[in-house]
């Protein structure tokens, strides 16, 4: 476990009172660590769905035309 001392505005400590009081969560830690949790699930690279991974195979290993042979099918 890492021990830091941060810095936090009167409204960030408003904002993790809060957070630590719906959770039931015992100090602002606590707190800290489930807003990063759920920053991570939400804004990080997620780890893409297993119905999805099938599908971007399949796309993958289809047939693709080249840039030229597209405008010819076009044109």
């Amino acid at each position: 476990m890492v021990q830091a001392v941060i810095n936090i505005d009167e409204n960030t400590n408003r904002v993790l009172n809060i957070v630590k009081a719906k959770f039931g969560l015992r100090d602002k830690s606590q707190a800290i660590n489930l807003v990063a949790t759920e920053y991570e699930q939400s804004s990080l690279e997620p780890e893409l769905r297993p119905e999805y991974k099938t599908k971007l195979a399949k796309i993958v290993s289809g047939k693709h035309l080249s840039r030229e042979e597209f405008e010819k099918e076009v044109a």
